[in-house]
This record gives structure tokens, sequence and C-alpha cells, in this order.
């Protein structure tokens, strides 16, 4: 695209096309979710309530069940596809996530911790705290902070595995009452949410987004390679701790209010990258994949005429272990593996 008589614009017409494609389909999605089920206002009074206006069952649905659950739904996969799409740029590996830096094992530590002890201090405090307390664990133990992404690795898959051992002991050891609700944000669940949550994660992308929109540019030429990277004037390692730090803060947000839900961060990222066939983190792109995948996963959780009853976690983790098989089978065919 050319304007005026000698500017040159490059438009990514590909990547244009499937940023609204995404966009309808998680307006689709969204709208399902408020219309689909027992509860589900009708398609025709919907406008209406989202003006303000519903009354009644509607207002109950869209202002104490649905909407908070939603938009809690919208915000933590967006955060989740983002978090992903920075920490595969950094570590350059399409199986790359956060939770295998310990971050969501480390979460539902410190939620089984409060459980145990501080069993009226809200789970999502405790997960928050276990959260920041596993990275900087895994902050001391690679010796180098967060500059080394394979040091990184290392040491959040031991800090992982010291987590959930530990969390397989409270969930032993405490009352059954507690067992069964901290089982069920362990698992990943949007059940309950309200609008506090929807303002934390808020916050939360409030203030990442625009940093990780910094980063693009400079992420993007780092997957060229750290030399042509610095020679192009971009700063690879302080860009990729800049980003491990947004990867932790967006991840842990979504963690607080949604609980450790797997596999968004491994798949958003890599679904875009094979619809685009472009190179570069494509961070947009990814948060509004993380967003519709989770959308989606929470409205079957709602509506699955056989499993309708279990958290939207579990439901990510069969359709993220069957997306993981793809991958695997997928570089073994080529011989990558």
């Amino acid at each position: 695209m050319r304007i005026g008589s000698g500017v040159a614009l490059r438009v990514p017409v590909r990547m244009v096309w499937v940023g609204l494609a995404l966009c309808v389909a998680l307006l689709a999605a969204c709208v399902a979710t408020l219309t689909v089920g027992r509860l589900g206002i009708a398609l025709p009074d919907l406008p209406s309530a989202l003006s303000g206006n519903a009354t009644g069952v509607d207002s109950f649905v869209l202002d104490r069940l649905r909407g908070p659950r939603l938009t809690v739904a919208v915000a933590a996969g967006a955060a989740f596809g983002l978090s992903g799409a920075l920490f595969q740029s950094v570590t350059r590996n399409p199986l790359g996530s956060p939770d295998v830096i310990g971050l969501g094992p480390g979460a539902g530590a410190g939620a089984a911790l409060v459980a145990l002890l501080f069993p009226d201090v809200p789970v999502a405090l405790g997960a928050l705290s276990g959260a920041l307390a596993a990275m900087a664990v895994v902050y001391v133990s690679t010796g180098s902070g967060f500059r080394n992404p394979s040091r990184l690795v290392i040491a959040g898959i031991g800090v992982s595995a010291m987590a959930t051992a530990f969390i397989q002991y409270i969930v032993y050891a405490i009352e059954r009452d507690q067992a069964t609700v901290l089982s069920s944000y362990l698992n990943g669940s949007l059940t309950a949410r309200s609008w506090d949550d929807a303002a934390t994660i808020g916050v939360v992308l409030l203030l990442c987004v625009p940093c990780a929109a910094l980063l693009s540019r400079p992420l993007g030429l780092s997957e060229m390679g750290d030399t042509t990277a610095a020679a192009l004037g971009a700063r690879p390692e302080r860009a990729f701790t800049s980003a491990v730090l947004l990867t932790i803060v967006l991840s842990a947000g979504a963690v607080t209010v949604a609980g450790p839900i797997s596999f968004i961060a491994l798949t958003a990222p890599q679904i875009v990258k094979r619809i685009t066939r472009g190179s570069g983190p494509h961070l947009a792109l990814s948060a509004l994949s993380g967003a519709l995948l989770l959308v989606l996963a929470d409205l079957a959780a709602q509506n699955a005429p056989l499993f309708g009853k279990l958290p939207v976690g579990i439901w990510t983790m069969a359709l993220g272990g069957a997306y993981l098989g793809y991958l695997l089978l997928r570089e073994w065919r080529r011989g990558a593996l």
C-alpha cells in the first residue's frame, strides 16, 4: 500500500484478516455464552440487556452469573495467550509455556497452603503469593536471573516438581470440604467469578499490554539471532528479561482469578503462527486466540450434555493435550524429534 507520493506502507493483509476472523469468532462465542442454556438470555433481548435495561432473571444472569464469568474468561484467556507468546519468543521453543517455569504449580501450592493454615483467607490471594514465591525461587536458582532461558526452564521444572508434591500432601491433609474447594480451583475454574475478579485481571492487562507492545519489535528482531538483533539496535538480553517479567505478571494475574488453567498459553500462539504463516511473536493475535479458546472451553464446560459439571481447566487440558500430541507427531514426521 502506498500513501501520498513517496511513502510506502507494508500492510500484512493475512494478519489483518486473521485478526478480524478471531474478533468475529470471539464475539460469536461471547453471544453464545450469554444466550445458550437453561438460564440463557433470549437473543432478541440481549441488546436491551447489554444496554442496561435487563430486568428480573435476565438482570441476575447478566450481573451476577454469566457477565462476570464471561469477562474473566475473555481477560484471563487473553493474558494466558499473551504470556505464552512472550515466553515462546524468549525460549524460541514452540512447546514452551509459562507452566514449565513453575508458575502454575507455585500458585497451586500457595492456594493449598492458605487452605490449610488460613481457611478464611481467599484462595486467590494465596495463589498470587505462591506464584510470586515460585518465581523468586526460580530467579535465585538460575544464578543469572531471567537472562538464560535454558536455566530458567530447568529451575522451573524443579520448582514445579516440589510444588506439585506439596499440593498433593495438602490435599491429603485438609478436611474434605476444603479439599473439594481447593481441587476445583487447582483444576482451573470460572465458577462464581465476580466483577472484582474481572477488575483484577483487567488492571493486569491494562498495565501489561502497552509494555508488551513495546517489546514486539525487539522480540521479532531477536528471532533472527542475537547478533543480528543487536546490529539493528535491539537489546536482546533486556528484551528477554522484560518479556519474562511480563509473562510472570500476566500468568500470575490470570491464575489468581481463574486458577492454573493449562495449555491456553501453549496452544494459542501456535494456532496463530500456523494460521498466519508468518514470523514474529504475534502478541495481539495470540491474546485474541487465548481469549477465544478459554471462552469456547467454558461454553463447553457449562453446556456439554454429559460433562457439563467439569471445571473449565479439565476441558483445556483435554483439548490442549490433543493439540500437543499433534505438535509432537508433526515434529516427529519432519524428523525434528
